[in-house]
């Protein structure tokens, strides 16, 4: 089949590459000049199956009553004069329900661990490096209440097969040395050593460069307007290229994979999606001291901030701001990344260079995000993946291709048949 995939994040990206290995002829749409250039560009960098938690629960709910009114919270929740901001928010407040939680964390650890055993085997098969670690991931806690929970939760991601550990704080300034200066503070972490970190852009342009090479068309500086549709399937989508020019583009199937931008385009078909943008930060700096830089990936739980070694530099991103669609900058956030990072390694890094950055991760109330068909015979979905598109994006475009070949994907996830 000829295929569009609008998108050339690492989740578009990755779809593609998995449909072109189906042997179909793809085609990815994207607005910016290049691959990954939005939301997949310069986030934390975490493969993070045995920490991927859905962040509706019980514990998320207090965390935004008591960030109320501060700037500088890990969670920022600004309430606006949207419809959706409103829907999103109720949807959440009922995904925190136990039940709920247990079956969100099942879907969401099934099809992160598949992602990883793809990106492992498509790394192994393409030579693609990209600054990744294989040294696990550590989280660390300097509150007792937060680490009481922490436990909790690593039992149930041990029950589903996850090798996550619960450690002490001398184990976790064993495990991650750069540490030693905050032991006073550190009441204990997990660690799971089987989990990885690297750069998502590196991953996605070189990914996009192999892909041109097997035959898949990338259109940039291309701006999708509308999808046009009829008698249940899509017929085109209407583009505006990078001439300024008007086009319609006709293809067999369409992959949306637009991440916040996906309802806007879908609602006029009359497919809901219940996606909304939550604006991560992150900072990059330049590494001074190669040994008082953290080598194992971080994750400083109290703060909501990953941290991760990229070559000479290190990637500190995190916090969350539900306040519609700008990127726009918050200098007090920025700020206060780099005030926690200094405190927790003075020296390791150049911090008067830190280059800030903010993307728009495309929150699903529950975390689990749409993957397959819609009502549209020939319209399928690989987007709400969230804080996690990193660690679902090969997992997420390798079932997506099965779905599109009608085939059924390897993995036990409820795939979507319709979107409502």
């Amino acid at each position: 089949m000829n295929v569009i995939v609008l998108g050339a994040g690492v989740v578009g990206t990755a779809s593609a590459w998995y449909l072109r290995q189906a042997g179909h002829e793809v085609t990815v749409l994207e607005r910016q000049p290049g691959p990954a250039l939005e939301t997949s560009f310069a986030n934390g960098c975490q493969i993070s199956v045995s920490h991927a938690e859905p962040w509706a629960n019980p514990a998320s709910l207090l965390k935004v009553v008591r960030s109320l009114g501060r700037e500088d919270a890990p969670l920022l929740f600004r309430l606006r004069a949207d419809p959706l901001q409103w829907r999103w928010c109720l949807r959440f407040v009922r995904e925190c329900r136990p039940a709920r939680v247990a079956a969100n964390l099942r879907q969401i650890v099934a099809i992160a661990d598949y992602s990883r055993r793809s990106l492992q085997a498509l790394r192994a098969e393409t030579g693609i490096e990209h600054d990744n670690l294989a040294r696990g991931i550590l989280h660390f806690y300097t509150d007792q209440r937060e680490f009481d929970r922490a436990c909790r939760a690593a039992a149930a991601m041990r029950e589903l097969g996850c090798p996550r550990t619960t450690i002490d704080a001398d184990e976790v300034v064993r495990i991650e040395p750069a540490l030693g200066g905050a032991r006073p503070r550190l009441v204990g972490g997990d660690f799971t050593a089987s989990d990885e970190s690297g750069d998502v852009y590196q991953f996605t342009a070189q990914l996009a460069v192999r892909g041109e090479a097997a035959g898949i068309g990338f259109r940039y500086n291309t701006t999708v307007t509308r999808l046009l549709a009829d008698a249940g399937k899509v017929r085109g989508v209407e583009v505006i290229d990078g001439e300024g020019r008007h086009r319609v583009l006709h293809a067999d199937a369409f992959v949306i994979a637009l991440g916040s931008f996906s309802p806007a385009l879908l609602a006029p078909l009359g497919i809901r999606l219940m996606i909304y943008p939550g604006k991560g930060y992150s900072a990059t700096y330049p590494v001074l001291d190669a040994a008082a830089a953290p080598t194992v990936s971080l994750t400083d739980d109290g703060h909501k901030l990953v941290l991760s070694r990229l070559g000479s530099r290190l990637r500190v991103a995190g916090t969350c701001e539900l306040n519609g669609y700008s990127r726009a900058l918050n200098t007090v956030r920025c700020e206060a990344i780099t005030r926690r990072v200094r405190e927790l390694f003075p020296g390791a890094c150049d911090y008067d260079r830190a280059r800030y950055w903010a993307g728009l991760r495309p929150l699903t109330p529950s975390n689990v995000p749409y993957i397959g068909r819609t009502r549209h015979a020939n319209l399928y979905l690989n987007t709400g993946h969230g804080t996690l598109g990193w660690t679902m994006a090969c997992g997420s475009g390798r079932a997506l291709a099965d779905i599109v070949s009608g085939r059924r994907p390897e993995v036990a996830f409820a795939f979507s048949g319709s979107a409502t």
